[in-house]
């Protein structure tokens, strides 16, 4: 007797890209010598003129940010350099210069899609049948550049979904110009990319246990400036690979009063230059009951790809590291929400096509991999990878996954996989669990559903999922029903 069909229920809101979702960015068009051509443009402009332009820029561009002028005077000190010594300017003079040197990005304009769900870190005010939520989105704009953004809202006892407000304004954090590090965990790094050697150890060896960039900066120019018995490109070539390191590890604080979804995660460093891809968000609980919010992303320079991992308490300060390791080299690696037999685990895809279960005893870095499964069905005869961060019952942890078949169609499928060994399969889905519609399948990339993270309440498994990497939705499935069907 073959078992009646899961009911899928598809929730009817739909997250649509934005184009009015635009954020500010320093702008400069060319070269030191065109740079000064523009300054010296403005410089000539009397102060009428420079009161004129500048209310007109104000009059066009105030209601579209929160704090347009202050983002104007950052700007400016962007160029102050180029300007001649000793120049004395007005406040609006700056203001104006800055204006020049900034432009408008559409974060969504082409796409907003792949998401992920985890319990907001704030469940005040909520009886315990609701829970607080936030949504990540990969935000896609001009250039195809991906960047995060996020959404919240509550989810009541009958698992009716409340989504807030969406600020009309977009804000992208304060990068830390002096970021600490901690000494111990970059040797590792440093050792990870064959660069631990006696230059790297000179000048590391007089810096704290936790060191400042400046520090860091110091310590390389004072070796530099010795430049001892060190052959010259070794000097040069392990500086960089030091500089690279501090560069792809980063930190981002927002204001406080920034409410959730006027926050966006634009690149920042150079090896995410053309994108932060798929972020799988986590909200993993150690040993002592802590929380912390993690995501591992795929960070894109337009040549390469570069596995990362967000750190965040509060999604308001964030950390960014690189993820170091021979098993980290591949997209789509998602981490358990808690350790299992004393070690991180992680599901990831190390050959393309295949999913792979992986452990640590250090988060940053990953050695050990061995296969879960390879494709089986015809749906997934391209490839299989997650969707996600698996998700524990009392039975097992519930596994999400995309299958790609003919077509390049991409299927959400899912495992039931042992609570205490989770390379061990319990069960599977022959067919997928949600398959693109008629009208899912159509978008910028045709006939693909994908998530990035589900999240389980009050026994039902809620899927927010894209559609042909164009817009989103959210899916609803009972957990028991899965379950039965899985432990079958």
């Amino acid at each position: 007797m073959h078992p009646a069909p899961l009911i899928v229920q598809r929730k009817k809101k739909i997250f649509s890209a934005k184009s009015s979702r635009v954020i500010t960015k320093f702008y400069l068009p060319g070269a030191a010598e065109r740079t000064r051509h523009i300054i010296a443009r403005v410089l000539g402009l009397s102060d009428q003129e420079a009161r004129q332009n500048l209310k007109q820029v104000m009059d066009d561009f105030a209601a579209r940010h929160k704090d347009i002028r202050q983002v104007f005077y950052r700007h400016f000190a962007e160029i102050k350099e180029f300007l001649p010594e000793g120049l004395e300017l007005s406040e609006e003079r700056k203001c104006l210069l800055g204006a020049f040197f900034t432009h408008e990005y559409s974060v969504q304009a082409a796409a907003f899609f792949n998401p992920s769900i985890v319990m907001h870190p704030d469940q005040s005010h909520l009886n315990e049948k609701c829970m607080r939520f936030i949504l990540s989105f990969r935000s896609t704009g001009e250039g195809h550049i991906s960047s995060i953004e996020f959404r919240s809202g509550v989810i009541d006892e009958k698992n009716d979904i409340r989504f807030d407000a969406v600020s009309r304004f977009v804000e992208t954090p304060e990068v830390i110009k002096n970021p600490t590090y901690d000494k111990y965990l970059f040797q590792l790094k440093l050792a990870d990319m064959e660069a631990m050697n006696e230059v790297s150890r000179g000048i590391l060896q007089d810096l704290p246990a936790r060191f400042s960039f400046f520090e860091l900066q110091a310590a390389m120019q004072q070796k530099i400036d010795v430049r001892r018995e060190e052959p010259v490109t070794l000097l040069h070539d392990t500086t960089e690979k030091m500089l690279w390191l501090t560069r792809s590890n980063y930190q981002l604080k927002f204001r406080t009063d920034h409410r959730i979804s006027e926050r966006v995660i634009f690149p920042v460093s150079e090896n995410e230059s053309r994108g932060i891809e798929d972020a799988r968000f986590v909200r993993f609980c150690d040993t002592g009951g802590e929380v912390t919010y993690y995501a591992t992303y795929t960070a894109y320079n337009g040549f390469d790809i570069l596995p990362m991992l967000l750190e965040t308490k509060d999604f308001i300060s964030f950390t960014i590291r690189t993820l170091n390791g021979k098993a980290v080299q591949n997209k789509g690696m998602a981490l358990f929400p808690r350790k299992i037999n004393g070690r991180y685990m992680m599901i990831s895809r190390q050959d393309g096509e295949n999913i792979f279960v992986m452990s640590s005893d250090n988060i940053h870095f990953w050695h050990e991999a061995e296969i879960l499964q390879g494709p089986k069905y015809p749906w997934e005869f391209v490839q299989i990878g997650n969707c996600g961060s698996p998700l524990e019952t009392e039975v097992g942890w519930i596994l999400l996954t995309h299958g790609v078949g003919a077509m390049r169609k991409y299927c959400i499928g899912a495992y039931l996989l042992d609570l205490q060994d989770p390379t061990r399969i319990i069960g599977r889905l022959a067919e997928p669990l949600l398959s693109p519609t008629e009208k899912e399948r159509e978008g910028y990339v045709p006939n693909v559903l994908y998530t990035c993270g589900a999240i389980i309440h009050n026994d039902e498994l809620i899927i927010p999922y894209a559609m042909s990497d164009t817009s989103s939705g959210i899916a609803v499935v009972s957990v028991p029903d899965l379950l039965a069907r899985l432990s079958a």
